[in-house]
């Protein structure tokens, strides 16, 4: 073996995620791998704290700041791409910077992915969230934006995963039923989950703290969701009104080219005798829109995501928003649809489905059928008689859009047999991100 430097460094990287390895697989502690690994971070003058799994990322970064502008970004950065400490001084060389970089990527993913078994405090929780949050930092996203933001991707989904069998393990009853420890918690899909399958158990302080977070989360995603569908306008320009005169709608390249004429050579002026504004009236059809949910065990993410996206929609003008939720019942929401908080505490997550029951609700709905659009949110493993009253709705001039997927990680499994029927009826299922949908709606209401 070659005593270069370079080989030396490749061989202090290669002791880090070793180390990093045997910890993920094995909890115990492999004490060779350990002493060379802490000989290593000292030599880089990393604080030792940093190969502490009991020691969260945000405790290190609290004691030594500069660490965190390292963190941040950090695997955006190509493994062959040196990056010099936050304090500005650059390593001594390129390999060095690679054995730093390795050190700060083997405590992200150890403090992450390696959550251990047995209960789980709220405390554990937290801690789990805050150190999740600078992984999510590390790859460029917010805190948070990975896991609770709609269409995240597959790491999305496995980081929820994660969370979800914290959740699971952690005595939920018990911390609801301590404000201090309920405080401790940081909304996500998981817990919502968990709270919304277990209210009717809940009672007293411990059902108002899981209804404080629900709305927490609520109003969290809602503000994502409407902002994804402010960015999309509604309606086509309608030129028989007038423009607003106003200093947002005024065309300021029209108004420089149509007073060109009047450039004084003398002054360097342009003198304006005429201000053009932008139209921005927009002609639109009343529309109905009916929204229906499955709201069976597989599909928690798409109730939560659609119950507030219904909402959302409710409050635009000239929409008129039925939302149905089914299982083996059906349960018509539309009188709560402004509120998806009222929504969900009235949903039972779980059971069976049964999608004719749903359909023998949303169906006296349609008065308009070409001024309607339903959308159908399910995983579609239901009675295959369905699919005669789609090609009835599809038939009658009904905008129909199945929807199979509306959750953080954009894959849900779809019944082959309904995605193929219904991509053979001109209405393919839509999987993946929300904004799919969003924009289909978007296009349906202009």
């Amino acid at each position: 073996m070659s005593d270069s430097p370079i080989s030396a460094d490749e061989n202090r990287r290669q002791v880090l995620y070793w180390r990093l390895l045997a910890r993920l697989f094995d909890n115990d502690e492999q004490p060779s791998l350990e002493a060379a690994s802490m000989a290593i971070v000292g030599d880089l003058g990393l604080p030792p704290a940093l190969l502490d799994p009991a020691v969260s990322v945000d405790n290190i970064v609290q004691r030594f700041p500069d660490l965190g502008v390292e963190l941040r970004g950090l695997l955006e950065q190509k493994d062959d791409v040196a990056s010099a400490p936050a304090d500005g001084h650059p390593p001594a060389r390129a390999g060095e910077a690679e054995v730093r970089r390795a050190a700060l990527v083997s405590k992200l993913l150890l403090n992450v992915f390696s959550t251990g078994t047995g209960s789980v405090s709220a405390t554990d929780l937290a801690r789990w969230q805050q150190d999740a949050g600078w992984f999510e930092q590390a790859l460029g996203a917010e805190p948070g934006q990975l896991r609770s933001h709609p269409g995240g991707g597959e790491l999305a989904g496995v980081l929820a995963g994660l969370e979800g069998d914290l959740v699971r393990r952690m005595r939920l009853r018990e911390v609801l039923a301590d404000s201090t420890l309920a405080a401790r918690l940081t909304p996500s899909m998981s817990l919502i989950e968990q709270l919304l399958r277990d209210k009717a158990n809940l009672s007293g302080v411990a059902l108002a703290n899981a209804k404080a977070l629900i709305r927490r989360f609520v109003d969290e995603v809602a503000e994502v969701l409407r902002t994804q569908v402010e960015k999309t306008s509604v309606g086509v320009i309608d030129r028989s009104v007038p423009p607003k005169r106003v200093f947002r709608n005024l065309d300021v390249e029209r108004t420089i080219w149509k007073n060109l004429t009047n450039w004084s050579p003398e002054d360097q002026r342009l003198y304006v005798d005429r201000l053009y504004y932008r139209q921005t009236a927009r002609r639109t059809t009343p529309a109905r829109l009916i929204v229906v949910v499955d709201q069976s065990g597989s599909m928690v993410d798409a109730m939560v995501n659609c119950t507030i996206l219904a909402s959302i929609f409710a409050g635009l003008p000239k929409v008129d928003v039925h939302l149905v939720a089914y299982d083996t019942r059906a349960l018509d929401l539309t009188p709560w649809v402004h509120d998806p908080f009222e929504v969900l505490l009235r949903t039972t997550l779980g059971g069976g489905t049964n999608g004719t029951v749903a359909m023998a609700v949303a169906r006296p709905k349609i008065a308009d059928p070409r001024n309607t659009v339903m959308v159908w949110i399910s995983d579609f493993y239901d009675n295959r008689a369905l699919i005669t009253d789609f090609e009835a709705l599809h038939r009658s001039g009904v905008k129909f859009i199945p929807v199979g997927s509306v959750n953080s990680s954009g894959h849900q499994s779809v019944d082959p047999w309904f995605r193929q029927k219904l991509k053979d009826l001109g209405t393919p299922v839509i999987s993946g991100h929300i904004r799919k949908l969003v924009f289909e709606l978007k296009n349906f209401l202009a």
